[in-house]
C-alpha cells in the first residue's frame, strides 16, 4: 500500500511541501543577502562567480552527470540553459551593487511574470497585466529608479536572462533526464561568469582566504540546497500552488535585504513590489484552474 504523501517510507512523517518550498525561497534570498556583505572584496561579478564555481562544482560532484551518450540536441540544449543560467547571476549581482535586493528582484521576477502573460488571452490575465504594469511604472518613479539607472538595467537584463532559463529548462528537462542537464548547465554558466570576475575573484580570496567558506555556503545556499528543496516538494504538491509560492520571491528579498542588510524600501517600492506579487499570484492560480477546466 502506497504511503501518504507527507509520510516517508519509513514512516516518519515528511515536511509539508509548501514549507519546503518557502524554504528554498528564504535560502536563495539569504544567499544572495551574504554575498552582498562581500561586495567590496571581491566586486559583485567576482561575488556571482564565486557563488557559480562553488555551487557548481558541488552540484556536479554530488549528481555526477552521465553525458558520454548525450546527443547534439542535448548538449546545445545544456549550452543554452547554462548562458541563460549565467547572465542572470551575473546581471542580478550587477544590480544589487546599486540597488536594494528587494527591489532589483522584483525586477527580476517581471522575466517569468512576462512569459506567463504571453501565452494569455482572456480579458482576466489583462488586468493582471495592468497591475504587474502599475508596479513596473510605480518603480520607475521611486527613488531608486530615478538615482540608480543603471542598476535598474541590470535588474531588467536579469529578468530577460530568468525568461529565457524557464523556456531552455522546460526544453532541457524533456530531453535530458534527471538532473544531469542543470548539472551540465551550472558548469556551463560557471564558464560563462569566469573571464569577467576571475579576476577580482582570485584577488579577492588572496587577501581573505575565508571568502571560500562564505561563498561556498552562498553557492550551497543559492543554488544546491533551493534545487534540492523545490525537486522535493514539486513531487507532494501541484504547480499552482508552488507557482504561488514563488511569488512570495520579491517579498522575501525584500526582508533578507532589510534584515541582513539594513535596506529598507520606500512605501512606493513596497507598493510596487505588492502589485508584481499579486498580479503573479493572480495569474498562476487562474492560468492554473484553466488547465484543470
Amino acid at each position: 500500500m502506497t504511503p501518504p504523501t507527507d509520510v516517508a517510507p519509513g514512516g516518519k512523517p515528511r515536511a509539508p511541501a509548501p514549507l519546503l518550498s518557502l524554504a528554498a525561497i528564504v535560502s536563495v534570498q539569504l544567499g544572495a543577502a551574504i554575498a552582498k556583505t562581500r561586495f567590496d572584496e571581491v566586486g559583485p561579478v567576482g561575488a556571482a562567480t564565486l557563488r557559480l564555481v562553488l555551487g557548481a562544482v558541488v552540484l556536479a560532484l554530488v549528481v555526477r552527470p552521465r553525458v558520454r551518450h548525450w546527443r547534439r540536441a542535448q548538449w546545445l540544449g545544456a549550452l543554452g540553459l547554462g548562458v541563460a543560467l549565467g547572465g542572470m547571476n551575473v546581471f542580478i549581482y550587477l544590480a544589487f551593487a546599486s540597488i536594494p535586493i528587494g527591489v532589483a528582484v522584483t525586477i527580476e521576477f517581471l522575466g517569468p511574470l512576462s512569459l506567463s502573460l504571453v501565452h494569455t488571452r482572456r480579458w482576466r490575465d489583462a488586468l493582471w497585466a495592468v497591475l504587474a504594469l502599475v508596479g513596473v511604472v510605480l518603480l520607475g518613479v521611486g527613488p531608486t529608479a530615478v538615482t540608480e539607472l543603471g542598476g535598474v538595467a541590470f535588474a531588467v537584463a536579469a529578468a530577460v536572462c530568468w525568461a529565457g532559463y524557464i523556456v531552455m529548462n522546460r526544453h532541457v528537462g524533456s530531453i535530458i533526464p534527471g538532473v544531469d542537464g542543470l548539472a551540465v548547465s551550472m558548469l556551463v554558466a560557471m564558464v560563462v561568469s569566469l573571464p569577467f570576475g576571475l579576476g577580482t575573484a582570485i584577488t579577492g580570496v588572496r587577501a581573505d582566504p575565508s571568502l571560500l567558506v562564505v561563498f561556498g555556503v552562498v553557492g550551497v545556499l543559492s543554488s544546491v540546497l533551493p534545487y534540492a528543496l523545490e525537486m522535493s516538494a514539486l513531487r507532494r504538491m501541484p504547480t499552482r500552488v508552488f507557482g504561488v509560492l514563488q511569488s512570495l520571491g520579491p517579498a522575501v528579498a525584500a526582508l533578507a535585504g532589510l534584515v541582513v542588510l539594513g535596506e529598507a524600501l520606500s512605501l512606493v517600492e513596497v507598493v510596487a513590489l505588492a502589485c508584481v506579487t499579486v498580479a503573479s499570484v493572480g495569474v498562476t492560480v487562474y492560468s492554473a484552474r484553466r488547465k484543470s477546466a
